[in-house]
């Protein structure tokens, strides 16, 4: 069996991640999935906000907040497809900061139907996600 697995993270605009891994966390709709080499095969849909997490060959831990999508695991090789994602070094987090802040206060001033629930609660999982990786000990 191989120490590593070959990891790949795409959006519809780019290419986040290839690289050989020794570890991949997944947030996946109902909880995370640890992944290592040799995983049985899956296929998952991602929670609409969440935090993953990987361990590169060279030992050094990597954040990306996803959003979404669908992750399919084979023996070898572990594919993400994010409806989007963010690297950890990408995020402003005063940014996420106040996003989180601005969803939480859309979802509490809900009245009479002003905005759609689902809307905001995916808005809200969204900041939180990226909030939860800018500030990821790694």
């Amino acid at each position: 069996m191989a120490d590593t697995l070959l990891f790949q993270l795409v959006s519809p605009e780019r290419l986040l991640v290839e690289t050989q891994v020794t570890e991949v966390q997944i947030p996946a709709r109902e909880g995370y999935i640890g992944v290592l080499p040799g995983h049985a095969p899956l296929l998952s849909e991602l929670k609409a906000g969440g935090v993953l997490t990987y361990r590169a060959a060279d030992g050094v831990q990597k954040v990306v907040a996803v959003y979404g999508g669908f992750v399919e695991v084979l023996g070898d090789r572990v594919r993400v497809l994010a409806d989007s994602a963010e690297n950890r070094e990408e995020i402003d987090v005063t940014a996420a900061q106040k996003a989180l802040v601005q969803a939480t206060q859309d979802m509490n001033n809900m009245q009479g139907g002003a905005a759609d629930p689902a809307v905001a609660m995916d808005e809200a999982m969204r900041a939180q996600a990226r909030v939860d990786a800018a500030s990821a000990k790694v």
